[in-house]
């Protein structure tokens, strides 16, 4: 007989264990392991972030209510590639009272109608957002101290093109220089202007708020500018109590100082119905590395509806063979706004050369 043969189990020492007596150690990481399911957080409630401040956002929660109030929240874990920018509109969870001490969490980012970014220059396909959910850009200019430059609103009108926002300009210290040279550059536009002075010993008497709480009446504007132009002094006549700060232009550089240090949300009330107006801080560049150059001619709705008869591959510039705009323009099919609209898509689509 071999040993194989023997039944007697007396000397196998663990003869009576099987798998079920098996002992799985704990997750060193935990007393469970990790699963990708998520929970729904079907309680969450709606907010509007009215602003960032190192890590911990500002969020306008029951908006329109008479429990309106604001919470202060962080971002959850699975949010943490996703930027929460002002102007969202997101889920909260935890303690929403808002009161002092408590702090939400942020566990949803609700689709956005716009996105406003801009790049560090034109060779960066990498973007940062600057704003959620704004349909009018107001874009503030100086006639002089700083004097106005003309391509850098090109580049804002770019940004508002490309993200589906409306633009709007503002001029102030019309009363420094005449605005007229200037705006004859945006001539080709359906651009709203609005012109504002400093000739008044009251700063805000000189700004038309009349002409603008009716055009940011309804609206999620975004205001933005170059440093020293006076925008913030424009968003504190709009919203008293806002207290943005304000600086002044250096005489030796004629640069202005950067007075707005972040982006921030804030209600605006007028006789023509309420409004949100988004301030930013001064920017001396955008960089538009990002921007789909097909979403330029888009805004100019009129000439896309030539382009569909150009050249594959047409730039639409004043070297572009055979371009139907160019064709189009020459023959009087545009009427006298004809040349100054095309001379305007040109010089925007010319900042990507």
């Amino acid at each position: 007989m071999s040993w194989w043969d023997t039944d007697d189990d007396e000397d196998e020492p663990y003869g009576e264990y099987d798998e079920s007596s098996v002992r799985v150690r704990p997750n060193p990481k935990g007393s469970r392991p990790r699963t990708k399911t998520r929970p729904e957080h079907e309680d969450a409630v709606v907010g509007r972030v009215l602003g960032v401040d190192r890590g911990r956002y500002a969020v306008l929660v029951d908006e329109n209510t008479t429990g309106e109030h604001e919470a202060i929240a962080a971002r959850a874990s699975e949010l943490r590639k996703q930027a929460v920018v002002t102007g969202d509109r997101v889920d909260l969870v935890g303690d929403t009272s808002g009161e002092e001490g408590t702090l939400a969490r942020i566990v949803r980012i609700r689709d956005r109608s716009t996105l406003l970014r801009r790049s560090a220059d034109d060779t960066d396909a990498v973007e940062r957002v600057i704003v959620a959910n704004a349909d009018q850009m107001l874009i503030v200019v100086a006639a002089a101290n700083p004097e106005p430059r003309t391509r850098l609103v090109d580049r804002y009108l770019v940004a508002a093109y490309d993200a589906g926002i409306e633009p709007l300009l503002c001029v102030t210290k019309t009363d420094l220089a005449d605005p007229g040279p200037f705006l004859a550059n945006f001539a080709g536009l359906d651009l709203p202007v609005f012109l504002s002075t400093t000739l008044a010993q009251d700063a805000h008497a000189g700004i038309p708020l009349d002409e603008l709480f009716h055009a940011l009446a309804g609206h999620d504007t975004v205001a933005v500018g170059h440093s020293g132009v006076g925008k913030s002094t424009l968003v504190n006549a709009l919203v008293p109590g806002a207290d943005r700060a304000t600086g002044h232009v250096n005489e030796v550089t004629g640069r202005g100082r950067h007075t707005s240090s972040s982006t921030a949300s804030l209600r605006l009330r007028s006789p023509y119905g309420d409004g949100w107006i988004i301030d930013t801080p001064g920017v001396r560049s955008f960089g538009l590395g990002h921007v789909d150059p097909a979403n330029i001619l888009r805004a100019f709705t009129d000439l896309a509806a030539i382009a569909e008869n150009c050249p594959r591959g047409c730039t639409h510039l004043p070297d572009a063979p055979d371009c139907a705009i160019i064709e189009a323009v020459d023959a009087g099919e545009l009427g006298e706004r004809g040349h100054a609209r095309l001379d305007s898509l040109q010089r925007l689509l010319a900042t990507f050369r």
